[in-house]
């Protein structure tokens, strides 16, 4: 079977791909490993993704906004940022960025389930279900995937969008080192007594960190990092002792806390590729740069990557040049790592200081000092919003 591009892997950013590059007249065939089912109907998977001023604009654009129900979407109107004990840190407004909010919070579940629905009927997206990939190979002049029932697919490129952990990226030759950070993130939605105002908190405590992304009426997402044996042990506890521990660990500031939805536990993994392309092949999404979380911004950076190649890929294919020509996928990481790599930088060293407990004067002093430095803050302001 022969198509214009191949896509492994049907999340957000293989299916926003899709249509992206099926709208521009190119034939797209999306492989995914899950049956059909779970892309009609995706679980909750309990994370809640901080969507960028820039990230709505491309869901939108690509149709998917349309798709994702209106009382599902909760604005983020200002952060804060918090250290041990300190009750103010520093507060990043939204006006700081030229806006009147920093961005949105939409459940992940529910951006893929858009995505699905906007590629499901379109006439040049051949999309395979329960498609177990066993090869992949390219040359100059195409690149083949093999599946489990033998067949073979020959395109002009080939795009892994199949997690952090990808096995195309690893069949293709591609290192990316893993950065274990030593602790699992639990998400969940919860109530609580007093009002959030829609501030998402960024609360690095000692021996935990604790993040607080606001929903509409009086919940949010709690997200909880904690280290391995610790999460274990939190949660395997009943629902009373798990709601009053997790009340506790915010330190009753949003009074009472009720958790209302399942609990999911992730391991906390980074990583970065060393090359987002190869030989008629190219790496989007979390297989590209797999982000820690605590800047939120890992899904905001897979939208890029999708804007960032589709670019690259309709310029060249309107134009009638080899779209997946070397000086086209080189461009592609160029503008790709422009964009990734100051903030998976920065994000790291965020990490290693803020979760480094004998530190906690340095930790507390930088805040205080952020706070007051108002070009620093207009620039976080500005990263955050996507602007």
């Amino acid at each position: 079977m022969n198509t214009d591009v191949t896509i492994i892997g049907a999340g957000p950013t293989g299916l926003s791909l899709a249509y992206a590059l099926a709208e521009a007249g190119l034939q797209v065939t999306l492989l995914e490993r899950q049956p059909l089912e779970q892309l009609q109907n995706p679980t909750f998977d309990g994370r809640e993704i901080a969507l960028t001023h820039e990230s709505r604009r491309l869901l939108q654009q690509w149709g998917l906004w349309a798709h994702i129900p209106e009382e599902e979407i909760s604005n983020l109107r200002h952060a804060r940022v918090m250290d041990g004990s300190l009750t103010q840190g520093m507060f990043i407004e939204a006006s700081l960025g030229g806006q009147s909010q920093l961005g949105w919070f939409v459940p992940n579940y529910l951006i893929r389930k858009a995505g699905y629905l906007q590629i499901a009927d379109h006439p040049n997206v051949d999309l395979r279900t329960e498609a177990a990939v066993t090869a992949t190979t390219t040359s100059p002049q195409q690149a083949t995937v093999t599946l489990a029932n033998r067949e073979q697919i020959h395109s002009q490129l080939l795009v892994a969008a199949d997690s952090r952990f990808s096995t195309t990226r690893r069949a293709m030759g591609i290192a990316s080192p893993m950065i274990d950070y030593g602790r699992s993130m639990m998400v969940f939605r919860a109530e609580h007594t007093a009002p959030h105002e829609h501030i998402a908190w960024e609360w690095f405590g000692y021996g935990q960190t604790r993040a607080l992304l606001p929903l509409n009426g009086n919940r949010s997402s709690v997200v909880l990092t904690l280290p391995h044996h610790e999460m274990q042990q939190l949660n395997a506890l009943e629902d009373e002792a798990f709601n009053q521990s997790i009340t506790e660990r915010y330190e009753h500031r949003l009074g009472e806390m009720r958790r209302i939805s399942e609990r999911t536990v992730y391991p906390l993994i980074g990583t970065y590729a060393s090359r987002f392309h190869a030989q008629r092949f190219a790496l989007i999404g979390d297989a590209a740069v797999g982000m820690h979380p605590v800047t939120a911004h890992g899904f905001n950076l897979g939208i890029l990557s999708v804007k960032h190649l589709a670019q690259r890929v309709i310029n060249a294919h309107r134009r009638g040049l080899d779209f997946s020509a070397p000086s086209v996928l080189r461009a592609y990481t160029r503008d790709h790592r422009l964009s990734s790599l100051p903030l998976f930088a920065a994000t790291n060293f965020i990490v290693s200081l803020y979760t480094n407990d004998r530190a906690r004067l340095p930790r507390q002093a930088l805040l205080q000092i952020a706070n007051k430095v108002v070009p620093f803050k207009k620039l976080v302001a500005t990263r955050l919003t996507g602007l």
